[in-house]
């Protein structure tokens, strides 16, 4: 379980495509401290297991299911990722419980900067419309974010500086997709009517 706060940008420095499954390699830096073989990480909202370590670089691999609800099979070495460790007991709940089980991939419909301000727009699937609720919370690439202004299909997200430069919403332009998890506590809710 994650709380969508990100941690800060990983690279992706290789990636090896086999039939329908996909190894990727990221430099995390030191955003991972411990990594351990078998262990979680959110890499950009998609929960993956850590397959191996060298120093800094973690590997993961991805299977079909993944690669066709996510953009871990769009992603290509120099790619910016966003990176966090699962929670752990007594660690403070910043954002809101986070999965890392992406419902689908939305797209970036409009980017306005004004100032020190950022507005987004953002185009989700049909089948999560009915998720996406005025003041309720959403993971965008593994952000946790609140929604403003949900119309149909579509919603929008006010952005902090800081949360430009530590995410890849930073690097999103019109069009770019993102990997979306809606509130789980919603869907079991709106599950049990």
């Amino acid at each position: 379980m994650f709380t969508g706060i990100i941690l800060g940008l990983g690279t992706v420095i290789a990636v090896t495509d086999r039939e329908k499954f996909r190894e990727i390699v990221v430099d995390v830096g030191s955003l991972v401290t411990s990594p351990a073989i078998g262990a979680s990480v959110a890499v950009s909202g998609v929960c993956l297991t850590v397959t191996n370590i060298e120093g800094s670089r973690l590997s993961f691999e991805a299977m079909e299911e993944t690669l066709k609800k996510t953009t871990t099979g769009s992603l290509n070495v120099g790619d910016h990722v966003n990176i966090e460790t699962p929670l752990h007991m007594g660690d403070e709940l910043g954002g809101h419980f986070v999965l890392g089980h992406v419902d689908g991939m939305g797209e970036v419909v409009s980017k306005t900067i004004d100032g020190e301000n950022t507005h987004m727009t953002f185009r989700v699937p049909e089948n999560l419309a009915k998720y996406i609720v005025d003041k309720g919370s959403v993971a965008i690439d593994g952000i946790s974010l609140t929604i403003c202004n949900p119309k149909e299909n579509e919603f929008d997200v006010w952005l902090l500086p800081l949360t430009l430069e530590r995410t890849t919403l930073g690097f999103k332009e019109v069009d770019d997709t993102v990997n979306l998890e809606a509130d789980y506590l919603l869907k079991a809710v709106l599950k049990n009517r």
